[in-house]
């Protein structure tokens, strides 16, 4: 493996590598290790439960504090379903776009961030330049806390965490915090045409869906306050995206299993927002078992999100507002790892290369002038690390 590598070459090899959050990313994980060994850089692994995945740390320049982070995650979303025009695992470069899973959210920014390595190991570096990968961002950011944690205990401590995902290279200084909750439905089977006697966990689960419906128009009628109408939209939303159940259409329904997904703006607690979700489940629920003791509503709340919260005179915005010029006031209603950096006490921001419109779709592309505008951007990272 050659010392050092374009910022297009690394991306055409993490693309290759298919880390869907259903799948391991251990194959990404031990090439960028390699790719970092053999610029004589160790890199940390921070694994999962059942070591099928792993994040990864390294830190390049002198142990002191005030360094720079640059974050991303490894995953992508699926591709089963959708209607590629192209490979999805393979960099296509057409019509100054670079297609593939993952170019835009969020292996372009892995790739520059990379890139960065090198460039750090030939200047005279004041501050350290962290790098971080995560796994499993894409189902709830499950995989970024343990890093976090294992890089403050580990490494001096970073005045500005920067999350690379795709913003046009505007400074986000917010996003909702989120909460994604697996919801079973347990009713009881009969013939329908006796549907009285039974419990069907399809209809009682619609009464909870319901729920969510009114939730969502309740919290749009509100007036925002001056934090949440930053946001669109500027409100709690309440979401269901999956659902599954029942055997046949004359049985009432034994089982129903749904996910239900809060987007907490700032200013609003989500914990309080999963009460509201308990009170609601244990009032269904009570109806149910007047029908029959074993029906039952189970509830497992599989992420938690911090929102990231503008910061007063944060060094991370300060940081990037003057490597970039952008001086606009930019919020997003997706959650990323900016909120559980700054959980854990770093000052964190988003700016990364191209459009969140494109992530997870079919055919996601980045543009060639986001590329090189995040080139720049990092350039510009490890020359501040100089001063």
């Amino acid at each position: 493996m050659p010392k050092t590598l374009t910022a297009r070459t690394i991306l055409d090899q993490l693309v290759a590598f298919p880390t869907v959050s259903d799948q391991s990313n251990l194959d990404l994980i031990e090439w960028v290790e390699g790719y970092l060994d053999d610029l004589g850089v160790s890199a940390t692994r921070v694994w999962n439960a059942d070591r099928s995945k792993a994040s990864l740390y390294a830190s390049v320049g002198p142990e002191v504090e005030g360094g720079i982070i640059l974050s991303g995650h490894t995953d992508v979303v699926p591709v089963a379903g959708q209607n590629w025009s192209t490979d999805p695992f393979s960099v296509t470069e057409r019509d100054g776009r670079l297609y593939g899973r993952g170019t835009c959210d969020m292996k372009g920014f892995d790739a520059l961030a990379l890139t960065a390595v090198p460039l750090a190991l030939e200047r005279d570096l004041k501050r350290p330049l962290q790098i971080a990968l995560s796994y499993d961002e894409e189902v709830g950011c499950l995989g970024a806390p343990d890093m976090i944690d294992e890089m403050a205990r580990h490494l001096p401590r970073a005045a500005a965490a920067i999350i690379g995902e795709p913003s046009m290279m505007r400074v986000v200084t917010g996003h909702k915090g989120s909460t994604g909750w697996n919801v079973h439905v347990h009713g009881h089977e009969v013939h329908s045409s006796m549907m009285h006697k039974g419990v069907n966990a399809i209809m009682e689960g619609a009464k909870l869906i319901d729920w969510a419906n009114r939730m969502n128009a309740e919290n749009r009628a509100k007036t925002p306050g001056a934090l949440a109408a930053t946001f669109d939209p500027p409100w709690t939303t309440v979401h269901v995206g999956m659902i599954r159940g029942g055997t046949a259409s004359n049985i009432t329904a034994k089982d129903c299993r749904f996910c239900v997904d809060f987007r907490v703006v700032p200013g609003e607690n989500g914990a309080d927002w999963d009460a509201r979700l308990q009170e609601e489940i244990a009032r269904i629920e009570a109806g149910m078992k007047e029908v029959h003791p074993d029906a039952a509503i189970t509830a497992e709340c599989r992420f938690e999100m911090p929102a990231l919260v503008p910061e007063t005179d944060g060094a991370a915005e300060r940081t990037v507002r003057r490597l970039t010029g952008d001086n606009g006031s930019h919020v997003v209603s997706y959650g990323t790892e900016a909120g559980q950096f700054q959980a854990r006490g770093y000052s964190a921001v988003i700016c990364g290369p191209g459009d969140i419109a494109q992530a997870h779709q079919a055919d996601e592309y980045l543009s060639l002038e986001q590329f090189a505008a995040g080139e720049r951007f990092i350039d510009d990272v490890v020359a501040s690390l100089c001063r």
